[in-house]
């Protein structure tokens, strides 16, 4: 009997092999979500030619809406399959909205498609179907696989009962994927009796085993596996970690190349924000990948389906939205992050740089997609207005008005935040030192540093302080930094102070582009005396034209100031005083003088919220007391220029003049705002001129596009 159940699984694989060369699959779908926000735990796709290079389909939108196929109104760790007879597609969801319910859950969604665009759906709450799973608290990341024994579907997930660690199991799945046949069985559990989750099945007909791979969640944080000659069977605990990094990682996904030799095995890296890919051809021993994985968004916890070319059209015609060509611009006048595209009135806006050439642009637009055309190419006249394009597809043809205008915000390539900005009297030039984003949850390791010699062409100079290699004691969360320049036995030397790990700390150079060296400890680790809540970061150094003192400031959730040793790497414990300005009060303090006045500036609300703002106080010397003006707002969102988030700045006055600039981030423009919460770590670091009245009082300054361009 044994025996022919082994013939039996290797028939059926190998007729499914078969079948599956028989119909030419040179495409893949990846079915994904974003994130714990707002409209994140929703069902996205992307397709690719390659396996490697994805592009979101619908605008990085929801194809599905949570609402209408989840209890909870939120979808997550979505898996896609495809029947064992090609007819159909199978695809399961966690039912689970995190920012109502936080991370339990009871229910699963069951979804069935004949085309990958239509679907229906059942919900299945576990508790409510099977009373003696009346304590279960968490059912997560379901996933299916053909039983060819059953002849039967099952789905497999993680579960977990009060306080009791996380356990795979199954259950059979009735023919029309709406409810499961029987209760669920136990189908895994840790040999530690540690927790498991994020479960996937794929089944090798070389060795007949099945090859479970999980989260070890309650050990080491990372990837395992286990195999089994049966589905359901005992599984072998193979006690070796499968990523190649020392990130964490969960949502791992196994799917093999059209190639039909390699396997890819992807996991989400879900404190960056981004997959890592891996490759194998025996499902035990893994590579780097021979080609570099390239996404035009961010995605967790999904997987991949290959599919017909067929299936890739209906997709593309489905979802792709014609005005993304536009996004593929490759002139390096152009700032891509910001194109906007209108695709209701058929309009698209090129932010370009400072000194760009709009008479001669060539935007260089590639349509990666074989069946869509972009013309005329070429250089185009933009100094006289829109140039008409027409993106021509199945026989289609759409215009679009193009235009090209001087945008000088942001002032950096990239995602970038906390800005702080210093000129340099040695080397006479500018320099931005800014938080490092584009990482899921803040969570950058390394800081960088910018140059210009005029506040509009910046240069990236390069890594200053890569926390993992240079600061033994705090390894994560590089955040918000400040420097500061100082002659020092006659030579110019830098002082850099960072936050690590949620605490503060010094670093010290030559040269204001670095490299910097660590003190080796922290200089602000602790709260002052009566603080019992916050987190000490966003550290800002001062030196008083007037005392020829050197200041201190820190605090989220509070504002503490102390004077600074000569050593410029101490505090003088004794001046340590809290001076949080009033219930407005977030973090990142900035204080300049002008004109005998201390200017006292701070952010206030949260950084991924689009209200994040700045306010100041005002004060007769470096420790207050604080004078708060009853409208005190420095910069906040322009509802009309589709600017958000602004915030967490510093200040520049060019020298020998009262000329004064604000320098902030904001929500990445114009993708931003859809976003989520997710926008409070996809910031831009822009410059706008900052103004004062007769009376010293600072005008609100209103964030704008073009910036300072000249």
């Amino acid at each position: 009997m044994f025996r022919f159940f082994l013939v039996s699984i290797v028939f059926v694989a190998l007729n499914f092999m078969a079948s599956a060369q028989s119909v030419k699959y040179d495409a893949y779908l990846f079915v994904y979500f974003t994130g714990n926000d707002a409209g994140e735990e929703a069902i996205r796709y992307a397709i690719s030619r390659d396996g490697f290079t994805y592009k979101a389909l619908n605008n990085n939108k929801p194809v599905i809406a949570s609402d209408a196929i989840a209890a909870s109104g939120g979808v997550r760790d979505p898996h896609v399959l495809r029947s064992h007879d090609g007819k159909s597609f199978y695809m399961t969801v966690t039912d689970l909205k995190t920012s109502t319910m936080g991370w339990s859950n009871q229910a699963l969604v069951l979804l069935k498609s004949n085309d990958l665009i239509h679907w229906s759906s059942a919900k299945l709450n576990i508790p409510k179907l099977y009373p003696e799973f009346k304590d279960v608290n968490r059912v997560w990341a379901p996933q299916t696989i053909y039983d060819p024994q059953n002849q039967k579907y099952i789905v497999y997930f993680s579960m977990r009962t009060q306080q009791e660690p996380d356990k795979l199991y199954y259950a059979y799945v009735n023919d029309t994927f709406t409810a499961f046949i029987s209760a669920p069985k136990p189908l895994f559990n840790h040999p530690a009796n540690a927790a498991c989750i994020d479960p996937d099945i794929v089944y090798d007909p070389k060795t007949k085993l099945y090859h479970l791979f999980f989260k070890d969640a309650g050990k080491s944080d990372g990837i395992k596996q286990a195999t089994s000659q049966t589905l359901t069977g005992d599984y072998t605990w193979i006690d070796k970690r499968v990523e190649l990094t020392d990130e964490k990682v969960e949502g791992s996904g196994i799917f093999p190349l059209n190639d039909g030799k390699t396997w890819l095995l992807m996991y989400d890296v879900y404190m960056k924000g981004g997959y890592e890919f891996i490759e194998t051809t025996d499902l035990v021993n893994f590579r780097p990948t021979t080609k570099k994985v390239n996404m035009n968004f961010k995605p967790r916890h999904g997987s991949v389906l290959p599919i017909t070319r067929q299936e890739y059209s209906k997709l593309f015609n489905q979802y792709y939205r014609l005005s993304d060509v536009f996004l593929s611009a490759q002139s390096t006048r152009i700032k891509t992050n910001n194109i906007v595209c209108n695709d209701s009135l058929k309009l698209v806006s090129l932010p370009v740089k400072p000194g760009t050439d709009l008479a001669a642009l060539d935007p260089a637009f590639v349509s990666t997609e074989p069946d869509v055309k972009i013309y005329p190419a070429g250089k185009a006249d933009f100094s006289k207005g829109p140039v008409e394009y027409t993106i021509a597809t199945s026989g289609r043809k759409t215009k679009y008005k193009v235009d090209a205008r001087v945008a000088g915000n942001p002032v950096l390539d990239g995602y970038y935040a906390d800005p702080d900005i210093l000129y340099s009297f040695n080397k006479k030039k500018f320099y931005i030192y800014p938080t490092s984003d584009g990482f899921h949850g803040w969570s950058g390791t390394y800081f960088k540093v910018f140059s210009s010699d005029d506040l509009t062409e910046w240069k990236d100079e390069g890594v200053i302080l890569d926390l993992k290699k240079d600061v033994p004691w705090g390894s994560r969360n590089a955040w918000a930094p400040t420097a500061i320049e100082r002659v020092v036995n006659g030579k110019y030397s830098y002082f850099f102070y960072f936050t690590a790990a949620q605490k503060i700390g010094v670093a010290t150079a030559d040269n204001p582009t670095g490299p910097f060296r660590d003190s080796g400890k922290p200089l602000i680790d602790f709260k002052p005396t009566g603080i019992t809540n916050g987190q000490e970061i966003d550290p800002m150094v001062f030196a008083d034209p007037l005392t020829k003192k050197y200041y201190l400031y820190w605090g989220n959730g509070y504002l503490a100031a102390a004077e600074l040793n000569d050593d410029m790497i101490s505090i003088k414990r004794e001046t340590l005083t809290v001076m949080t300005p009033d219930e407005t009060f977030r973090e990142g303090t900035y204080v300049f003088v002008r004109k005998g006045i201390y200017y006292f500036l701070w952010s206030e609300d949260d950084t991924r919220s689009p209200n994040y703002k700045v306010r100041y106080a005002t004060a007769s010397s470096p420790m207050g007391p604080l004078k708060i003006e009853k409208d005190n707002i420095v910069v906040r969102k322009n509802i009309a220029a589709e600017i958000h988030g602004t915030g967490h700045n510093s200040v520049i006055n060019v020298p020998g003049t009262d000329e004064w600039y604000l320098v902030y981030h904001r929500f990445s423009h114009p993708k931003g705002i859809d976003m989520g919460r997710s926008a409070g770590f996809h910031r831009e670091v822009c410059i706008d001129v900052m103004k004062f009245d007769e009376q010293g009082k600072i005008i609100e300054v209103i964030p704008t596009l073009k910036g300072i361009a000249r």
